[in-house]
């Protein structure tokens, strides 16, 4: 049966060599040229992210992780496994061969299968975009046979094995769904028509990656949206002879409480925690245009465009959501904080005298809209800002993420009282899903819960079957991992912890912290559909 496959496979292979097209032989070998090593799909993974939109980003990010899977898997493993030798080039025109003939085994082609996968991880996330990569995705494997270097069925496994990448990526990275948050709790919010009284603060530094989503009109779309809008626009540094970021924010705040307007924020998950932050302190809402590298807050809000932002406040349509908060504490005689039972939160996080504790002289303390992390992330957060001015966020993220796999250790702290040892400990303001290593979205943000989620450090060969559960996607069946819902969560002797992370930016950790919900204590803009 083997053997009729290939004999059919090389005659295939003839009659296609022997066809002749003008326009392919035009085009399919520079095609074919265009596709090695990934450039062409780097090129319009970088075109589809420079389109805007939370849905373009995405597309382009998933594109390119399959066909990492994709080319990984099918160059350094199936290649080697199968030993298939290259068409001879006889029956190939002349003009049709390519300078530099490949050297490696013929199945599967590369070529097609990293094609296919950008194409499939596209599509996933955005039908759109799919319509026009896959005809180049097909045509790029259908050059691989024109220019005689793979049989038709190298091709057609290609494209299997590629699309089969893409669909794996849904493992460790699950689809955002479309379907927008629950309402639980409607807010009244002013209508601010042409924007009058909203007080925009732009972060044009937010996102500043291959894979940011807004362009560098934003400040200019809003105000266009939203003429009577006052729009300030803040440079990646700040502007030297303008204010910086927390100035900017601090002012605008206060001149829409003053006029009984709104805060407006354009940025990355970090600006708006700053913003956040403000808007819920002076009382008055918040309008969130997403322009940052991800926009976790704005997605799990319902809001994809600047369009939507406008919309929503000049409707004077908002909702409440909740805003976490992680207070520095003070610590108890003993060093070690309130015994206060186990990590689902019961007793209580109380003292032993039944009374909370007052925090130290830190201020209000750390606010974080999405999530909070101490361990792994932290760490992994600081090794990619040090790389990623040389190499660009996203393959400084990679590269980090294996490096603090290799090096990080286990922190030793107290959860509610009680001894643990986690490599990571993570705490989302509100629940996210799915469960496990990778939380996507949340489905509600009114909850008044802590998503608290631990990686254990004192399992048998933890960071082993941490790696392991990861890449197989099975962490929330592992015995390395355990999550609860929890109203508030004590952690302390965090001495030996260094940073902790909140919606992305780091900052060094108290000895002690109290983490705990504002139920509704923000109201934010968001569109009534």
């Amino acid at each position: 049966m083997r053997h009729r496959i290939s004999e059919f496979d090389k005659r295939l292979f003839a009659r296609m060599a022997a066809r002749r097209s003008r326009p392919g032989d035009a085009v399919l070998p520079r095609l074919s040229r265009a596709a090695n090593n990934g450039r062409l799909w780097m090129a319009t993974a970088a075109g589809i992210a420079a389109l805007g939109g939370h849905r373009s980003g995405r597309a382009a990010m998933r594109g390119l992780g399959a066909m990492a899977i994709a080319s990984l898997t099918v160059n350094t493993l199936v290649k080697a496994g199968v030993r298939r030798q290259r068409p001879t080039l006889d029956e190939v025109p002349l003009g049709r061969r390519l300078s530099r003939q490949p050297h490696t085994w013929s199945f599967p082609s590369g070529h097609a299968a990293s094609a296919a996968a950008f194409a499939t991880g596209v599509a996933l996330e955005s039908p759109r975009h799919a319509a026009v990569v896959a005809p180049l995705a097909a045509a790029v494997g259908v050059s691989r046979v024109h220019v005689g270097v793979h049989y038709p069925g190298d091709v057609l496994a290609g494209w299997l094995l590629g699309a089969g990448a893409a669909v794996l990526t849904l493992r460790w990275w699950p689809r955002r769904p479309v379907v927008p948050p629950e309402i639980r709790h409607m807010a009244a919010a002013p209508a601010l028509g042409e924007g009058h009284g909203l007080f925009v603060v732009v972060n044009a530094g937010a996102g500043a990656s291959a894979m940011s989503f807004p362009g560098p009109d934003s400040a200019e779309r809003i105000a266009r949206l939203l003429p009577r809008a006052e729009v300030t626009e803040i440079g990646p540094a700040g502007d030297e002879e303008g204010p910086g970021l927390v100035e900017a924010l601090d002012r605008a705040a206060r001149r829409a409480a003053e006029v009984g307007g709104a805060l407006g924020v354009c940025g990355g998950d970090g600006t708006v925690n700053a913003a956040a932050e403000r808007a819920a302190e002076r009382g008055v809402p918040l309008a969130v245009f997403p322009g940052g590298t991800l926009n976790h807050f704005a997605q799990d809000l319902g809001v994809h465009s600047t369009e939507e932002t406008a919309a929503a406040v000049e409707g004077g349509t908002a909702i409440r959501v909740d805003l976490a908060l992680a207070r520095p504490l003070a610590a108890s005689a003993d060093g070690r904080g309130p015994r206060t039972g186990r990590l689902d939160g019961s007793p209580g996080v109380a003292g032993e005298d039944g009374a909370h504790r007052e925090t130290e002289d830190h201020g209000a303390g750390y606010p974080f809209v999405n999530t909070f992390s101490i361990g792994m992330y932290p760490q992994l957060v600081a090794e990619r800002e040090r790389l990623e001015e040389r190499l660009g966020k996203w393959p400084a993220a990679v590269i980090s993420l294996f490096r603090v796999l290799r090096t990080s250790e286990p922190l030793e702290i107290r959860v509610n009282g009680r001894p643990h040892r986690v490599w990571l400990l993570f705490a989302g303001n509100g629940r996210y899903l799915p469960d496990g290593f990778a939380p996507v979205h949340r489905q509600a943000m009114d909850e008044g819960l802590l998503d608290v989620r631990t990686i254990d450090g004192d399992t048998p060969l933890a960071r082993t079957r941490l790696v392991g559960a990861a890449l197989l996607g099975t962490m929330s069946r592992s015995r390395v991992y355990t999550a609860a819902r929890l109203r508030r969560l004590e952690l302390s002797e965090l001495d030996g912890v260094g940073t902790l992370a909140r919606d992305g930016e780091t900052a060094p950790a108290p000895s002690a912290l109290l983490l705990e919900k504002r139920p509704g204590a923000l109201v934010v803009y968001r569109p009534a559909t």
